[in-house]
């Protein structure tokens, strides 16, 4: 009841602000989570093995903090909503541009220059929206917006389902070229952050992004850290499980499709819940619980025994990862300066990504270290691993860090 009544107290901009914002996440989220479901037949295709492939996602995760500066800064200076526009049509491009990839050399281009502008909508996105939205709706609203990722994770297992069978990958990334029409959308819907309206004429930015880089630095560096884990996290119990699922439990397609679609619902719900929950109980608090609750799923998670279990576990698990990342949007564009909100959390948050971008090279690397009883990769003892300490650096950061929780844009 309280949502209905917080999404009631939306006026028509705010909630066409709010669409546009979530389904640029989703769409963004969409194309790269179509590059997990084929890595098997990419790496065949190509003459790659399947860790050499993950390559093409470290680089997209590396690129990205490329992007949030650029496009973040672009914000900064001439507001939100046309770089925004911008940053669409650039990332849908080279989705598409994928799709002809002559050889896994000129994948990896592509794919690091959609890291570019995967990297840009974030912070534009995330800045917009919690600009435009009322504050006692921003814990609500953040983790539906931070739940576009797990939505677009959702459309890309429906439409691998639907696609793959027919067209193979190359007719996947052709589909990733659709969030280029959303721009329409904004174009005719969505008006200017009324936040970066008034602070024109009554700023220097330039000098404004000095002033804040020396007095929160300590601030800037911490946030790095903490999205370093939460970057960790997310590609940690992502990225590599479809691949877990099929060459260590050996499910096809149809089976695969639906534990994807089964556990983004996990996602979905956790991220709306937790993030509305983070207005009462606190950001860091809401974290802890999460991750808390992430590190005791791992048996269920990838250890279960039958195909049920096993999705019960990634529904479980995702609501917990994602119910954390809901907190995320609201919680880094409270602890921003006002003056740099477009490039701070978008920067900080692409950053981590950065740090984060070995995690699928990594999962895989200690596959191949951990061998099952017939000597192939053990997936299963590589997630868990990698997630147990990920979660543990994940508790602590939150325990020690700031919180402004409500503050006042």
């Amino acid at each position: 009841m309280e949502a209905i009544r917080l999404f009631r107290l939306l006026d028509r901009n705010q909630r066409n602000t709010f669409v546009a914002c979530f389904l640029g996440w989703a769409l963004d989220a969409f194309d790269f989570f179509l590059l997990t479901f084929v890595i098997v037949p990419m790496a065949r295709d190509f003459g790659t093995s399947i860790a050499d492939l993950t390559y093409a996602i470290t680089l997209t995760l590396a690129m990205r903090p490329v992007g949030a500066f650029i496009f973040g800064l672009l914000g900064d200076r001439f507001g939100r909503r046309m770089p925004l526009m911008i940053d669409i049509v650039f990332y849908s491009l080279m989705e598409l541009l994928t799709a002809f990839s002559p050889n896994y050399t000129w994948l990896l281009v592509f794919r690091a220059l959609y890291g570019i502008g995967m990297g840009g909508e974030w912070g534009l996105g995330a800045s917009l929206a919690m600009e435009t939205l009322p504050t006692a709706a921003r814990g609500l609203f953040s983790g539906i917006l931070q739940q576009g990722y797990a939505f677009g994770y959702l459309l890309a297992a429906i439409v691998y389902w639907i696609v793959f069978p027919s067209f193979g990958w190359r007719g996947l990334f052709v589909a990733g070229a659709l969030p280029a029409f959303l721009v329409l959308y904004i174009r005719v819907r969505v008006p200017e952050s009324p936040v970066w309206l008034r602070r024109q004429g009554r700023s220097n930015f330039w000098s404004d992004a000095l002033v804040v880089l020396k007095r929160h630095w300590a601030l800037f560096l911490y946030v790095i850290l903490l999205m370093t884990a939460f970057n960790a996290m997310s590609h940690g119990t992502q990225d590599m499980y479809q691949t877990f699922l099929g060459e260590q439990r050996h499910y096809g397609v149809t089976q695969k499709a639906a534990t994807g679609i089964i556990y983004a619902f996990g996602a979905i719900c956790g991220g709306t819940v937790v993030g509305h929950l983070s207005q009462k109980w606190g950001r860091r608090r809401s974290i802890i619980f999460t991750a808390a609750f992430g590190i005791v799923l791992i048996p269920l998670w990838v250890f279960s025994p039958g195909f049920t279990l096993l999705v019960i576990g990634g529904f479980a698990m995702q609501f917990m990862v994602q119910g954390a990342w809901g907190i995320v949007p609201v919680h880094l564009n409270e602890l921003s300066p006002s003056a740099v909100r477009g490039t701070f959390p978008g920067f900080a948050y692409q950053l981590g990504n950065l740090f984060a971008a070995n995690t699928a090279v990594v999962e895989a690397q200690l596959a191949n270290h951990f061998r099952d009883a017939g000597g192939h990769p053990d997936y299963a003892k590589a997630l868990a691993l990698f997630t147990l300490v990920i979660f543990l650096a994940l508790i602590l950061l939150a325990a020690v860090g700031p919180e402004e929780r409500g503050k006042e844009f």
